[in-house]
């Protein structure tokens, strides 16, 4: 989908979109109050967003390894989710109806319900010492600053930095971070130049230049408006991710149109062969 079409396409709002967003802040406010009243008490909780049941299950185990709090929250086009013991579900979607609803979503308004967050993609397994690199990270990001995954892309857009972004494949946001980001209109949803709290004219003109994609706005964040973001080396992780991205026999449910993680991981990655060669597999 074109970046035109994509600002133009309702559907996207549930994948964190400002230039299709239209509901009141109001109503973002009464959800997290109650996604807060679930966390009371949660000093460490690390979203896990349920696309398939076995992968979701694997990654609270692994995040429970490392004493935080799997908080679960899933795109409505999946089954319900396991919830393991000392797990949390939170129906995100609730108040909103959307189809399909994405991690960015609630992502962006991490201030309004957790101190800190940590989050990665659903299709990301790690080793146990990544994972243990990983908690110690999260645990040493100071309030007002963020941990994320830095994307420059290849050489040809290296040098334009106007495409480079930070990447939530996994990371760590505080609630300071998060504020500030939304004070700026500088956060995780595509195409930030639309963001409400960008009312400027010439700043809005400036901002369309940018690509248009997820974490774009974080990495403005950061260069224009002095934003702490600790680098997570993609390198770090890479072996863990089981993506569509680079992998030329990857088999889509509808082939040319957009993926859809929850019909097509299992059908693409083995979670034994994965968790075997990741060292995970005894906790399958």
């Amino acid at each position: 989908m074109s970046k035109t079409l994509e600002a133009m396409d309702p559907s996207q709002k549930g994948k964190g979109n400002w230039a299709v967003f239209n509901l009141p802040f109001e109503q973002i406010e009464a959800a997290a109050e109650e996604w807060r009243g679930a966390l009371k008490g949660i000093e460490r909780p690390w979203l896990c967003w349920n696309v398939s049941d076995r992968w979701c299950k694997l990654q609270q185990v692994l995040v429970q390894h490392v004493g935080w709090t799997p908080v679960i929250g899933f795109d409505p086009r999946s089954p319900k989710p396991s919830v393991l013991p000392g797990s949390i579900l939170i129906d995100f979607n609730c108040h909103f109806g959307l189809e399909p609803m994405w991690m960015h979503f609630p992502l962006e308004f991490a201030f309004l319900f957790t101190e800190r967050l940590a989050f990665w993609h659903s299709d990301l397994l790690c080793r146990l010492d990544v994972m243990n690199q990983l908690a110690k990270t999260f645990d040493e990001t100071p309030d007002g600053s963020l941990a994320a995954v830095p994307q420059r892309g290849n050489l040809r857009h290296f040098f334009n930095f106007r495409s480079h972004r930070y990447w939530e494949l996994v990371g760590c946001t505080t609630k300071s971070a998060s504020a500030d980001q939304f004070k700026h209109g500088t956060g995780w949803w595509r195409h930030f130049a639309h963001h409400p709290n960008c009312t400027d004219s010439r700043e809005r003109t400036r901002r369309s230049r940018y690509y248009y994609d997820h974490g774009v706005g974080i990495m403005y964040w950061k260069r224009r408006h002095g934003g702490q973001v600790i680098d997570i080396p993609e390198s770090l992780v890479n072996e863990g991710h089981c993506t569509s991205i680079n992998r030329k026999n990857y088999r889509q449910v509808q082939p040319g149109g957009p993926r859809n993680l929850t019909a097509e991981i299992d059908l693409n990655f083995d979670i034994e062969e994965v968790a075997t060669r990741l060292g995970i597999a005894h906790l399958l």
